[in-house]
């Protein structure tokens, strides 16, 4: 029980950011409307990804120094679940587009930043594949990590904020943190925020974990 306290931790706040989300009321904004509650499950998709993307950038610095395959493993199965909650993001905010722009994605920069970003992920798994001897694949891996993960940051956070954008906090459109999230949105959505990063980075052990012991079995 005391090991597993975070998992029970999460499991109460996605619950309940689910439950509250869909039940409490929400500021009645143009265009907007309901659709505003999908921002406690796009948006922590995103903190999410950006987190599991950290780590992963961080075991790929430890491994170049270490030559650890254990640092090497942790830095892919990072990513891995980093590019499940990115593609949840992506999901999600088509959705959200659909009811709020008329149409699942509407090239709309920030659209385009954020998928490109997703690319850049895949690109780093299609490079390992291509590498078949170990020592190499990491070490390339892990070089092509610490560039892709400062690229993602600018293409999300910088890039979209220099160019006309319908998604909020870019283009001139104001951020929800400057209009209407008030103190009942705020009391689920950073609770939302906390519960899918502790999510991720349950999927991560999990898949570092599973991944250990197919290793083991070779």
């Amino acid at each position: 029980m005391r090991k597993n306290w975070w998992k029970i931790l999460a499991s109460v706040l996605v619950i309940y950011t689910a439950i509250a989300g869909l039940l409490l009321n929400v500021p009645r904004l143009a265009i907007l409307n309901e659709s505003i509650r999908n921002l406690y499950f796009h948006v922590p998709m995103w903190f999410a990804m950006i987190v599991l993307f950290t780590i992963s950038v961080f075991y790929s610095i430890k491994s170049l120094s270490s030559q650890s395959e254990v640092d090497d493993l942790k830095a892919v199965e990072s990513a891995n679940a980093g590019i499940i909650f990115g593609l949840l993001g992506l999901i999600t905010g088509a959705v959200w587009a659909k009811f709020t722009w008329g149409q699942f994605w509407s090239f709309d920069p920030k659209q385009n930043f954020a998928a490109i970003s997703i690319l850049l992920y895949f690109a780093y798994f299609i490079l390992r594949n291509a590498i078949d001897e170990e020592q190499k694949r990491a070490k390339i891996a892990a070089i092509y990590n610490i560039f892709a993960f400062p690229m993602m940051v600018v293409l999300l956070f910088v890039l979209p904020r220099l160019q006309d954008s319908l998604h909020p906090g870019n283009g001139g459109n104001p951020g929800f943190n400057s209009y209407d999230l008030d103190s009942k949105m705020r009391a689920v959505f950073y609770p939302a925020c906390l519960g899918w990063i502790i999510i991720g980075y349950w999927v991560y052990t999990i898949r570092l974990r599973i991944k250990t012991l197919e290793n083991k079995q070779l």
